[in-house]
């Protein structure tokens, strides 16, 4: 009963120091509004978070499906201002599917959710993909630096590696049915004669009502040596729900309850801080623009842990942001290209990825200096099926992006320029036909892939710069982007119609800032980019 008290006691000074700083926020004027963090804690797409702290070091491995580099790790010191510091591949695997080969694609496979762990001085990461069929280990001492890699069959759903207190090291995975089974030591497969067993049946029962997404997204953590596993599930009719179980058996049997349902906020990471507070870090489904980051602080009650104040997220965190720290890190970032090696042979950090595979020999930031050339081998009938399209996140509640592109290498049928990449996605470029340049604008319908061809606008002979930009509205779930051009820089024009942004299944990730050049009729387009501004 004393400790229930004293528990009590802490969650209510929790509560209390939430409103005190969300007060001081909005009314003291001493104190701005900017100095303390709100959830989101990062407003664009960072999915699936799996969050690893290591002494006062904290790492987050996120979702980037079919896009390479993947997998990015990113750091922080406070749980609010993060950058990416690697990415786990540079490549997934080669295959037709990973390298748009004969018709083929990744879109919504790639790599799903991850788990990233520490043992004995190594780091872990490890995911699995349905486009290679396997379970994938990635490695270092160094999580700045470069992973090794290994994998193994079978795929492991929605995985979760856990290190015990005795060595004895464990995968949690499935859907619905938990199974827990057991490691080689050097984690290269199961473990002959090792652990191997369903840990719990149809963990989704604890949220009540019909079976909508069966309980997934595994993440396994232990404390006071009891385990707890945490997941998502989906009851029908209801909203994504963040559920836990926990045992004093790593093999069970297992209890379980509601962690948290608040706005469809689940699927992340319960974990301690340096300074003894637990948190949890769970994503929200935001529209077109991806899924979002939240985070609250976590109380324990006799050994369940529940989220601090009133059970709720809340709009303003107790932490402050660093001194000069960027909404959104490097998450997000502009480009002059000016760096001939940044993406010589890989991209070890920072905003951007390729759409699938890049094919090295046909993109350059050396034969042209301070530009980055795309160039084309091959026909595509589809810009999503168009290799070495490069890109990064579009971000919140607003965004836009421009770029400068000479479009004097373009052989008829081609088109380059500035795309928002999704199934449904929308373009402004330029493209020639007959011998003459158009400024175009178009998009694409998510249902049937065709492509609509909105206007075209014809050019004065040969420029050897045309800027283009999109820009986007996610405010209120609007999800809603226009196009313009300018020739000159400072005189712009909106072309074409507005496009309605749509979060596709398909594709499973949220809308792309992306650069591109396709051949329609015949290989050897020359697409040159100058530079990539970001901005609100």
């Amino acid at each position: 009963m004393e400790f229930h008290n004293m528990t009590t006691f802490t969650r209510a000074k929790s509560t209390l120091a939430l409103t005190i700083l969300t007060l001081l926020a909005i009314l003291a004027p001493n104190v701005s509004a900017q100095e303390y963090a709100t959830n989101p804690i990062l407003y664009a797409d960072v999915p699936d978070v799996s969050v690893l702290r290591v002494g006062d070091d904290y790492y987050m491995s996120s979702t980037t499906n079919h896009m390479a580099p993947g997998v990015p790790v990113m750091h922080s010191r406070n749980l609010v201002d993060w950058n990416i510091i690697s990415y786990a591949y540079d490549v997934l695997e080669v295959n037709d599917k990973q390298e748009l080969r004969a018709g083929k694609n990744a879109y919504g496979d790639g790599s799903w959710a991850s788990s990233l762990r520490y043992h004995d001085g190594v780091f872990y990461l490890v995911t699995f993909s349905q486009t290679t069929g396997k379970t994938h280990v990635y490695t270092t001492r160094d999580p700045a630096g470069k992973w090794e890699a290994k994998s193994f069959e079978p795929m492991c759903h929605d995985c979760s590696l856990f290190f015990d207190d005795d060595d004895r090291v464990y995968l949690l995975y499935g859907g619905g049915d938990l199974r827990l089974t057991e490691l080689k030591s050097d984690l290269s497969g199961f473990k002959t004669g090792g652990l191997d067993k369903i840990v719990v049946h149809n963990a989704s029962d604890v949220a009540g009502g019909a079976v909508g997404l069966r309980a997934e997204g595994s993440q396994v953590f232990k404390r006071n040596g009891k385990y707890y596993i945490t997941n998502i599930t989906w009851p029908r009719g209801d909203m994504r729900t963040q559920i836990i179980h926990r045992a004093d058996s790593i093999e069970g049997p297992y209890e379980g309850r509601v962690f948290i349902k608040d706005r469809g906020i689940a699927q992340g990471t319960i974990f301690e801080g340096a300074d003894g507070q637990w948190y949890a870090c769970l994503f929200q489904d935001s529209g077109a623009m991806g899924r979002m980051p939240y985070l609250t602080t976590v109380d324990w009650i006799d050994d369940w842990p529940v989220p601090s104040g009133d059970g709720k997220f809340p709009r303003t965190l107790p932490i402050k942001h660093e001194q000069g720290a960027r909404p959104l890190g490097n998450i997000v970032g502009d480009d002059e290209f000016s760096n001939p090696d940044a993406l010589a042979d890989t991209l070890t950090m920072g905003p951007w990825q390729w759409n699938h595979n890049p094919d090295f020999e046909n993109w350059s930031l050396k034969e042209r200096p301070g530009w980055l050339r795309i160039k084309t081998a091959r026909v595509d009938q589809t810009l999503t099926q168009a290799r070495n399209t490069l890109t990064q996140r579009t971000f919140g509640p607003t965004s836009s992006a421009t770029t400068s592109l000479d479009p004097r290498g373009l052989k008829d049928g081609d088109v380059a320029g500035l795309v928002l990449l999704q199934r449904r996605y929308g373009y402004v470029g330029v493209t020639r036909r007959d011998g003459k340049l158009f400024v175009v604008q178009a998009q694409a319908d998510e249902r049937t892939d065709k492509l609509t061809e909105n206007v075209l606008i014809p050019l004065d002979g040969e420029p050897e710069s045309i800027q283009l930009r999109a820009k986007c509205d996610f405010r209120d779930l609007r999800d809603l982007a226009e196009f313009s051009w300018s020739a000159d820089g400072v005189n712009w024009e909106t072309i074409g119609e507005t496009l309605h942004m749509v979060y596709s299944i398909p594709q499973f990730i949220g809308y792309r800032f992306a650069l591109f050049c396709r051949s329609a009729q015949q290989p050897g387009a020359v697409a040159d980019f100058d530079f990539f501004h970001s901005g609100q």
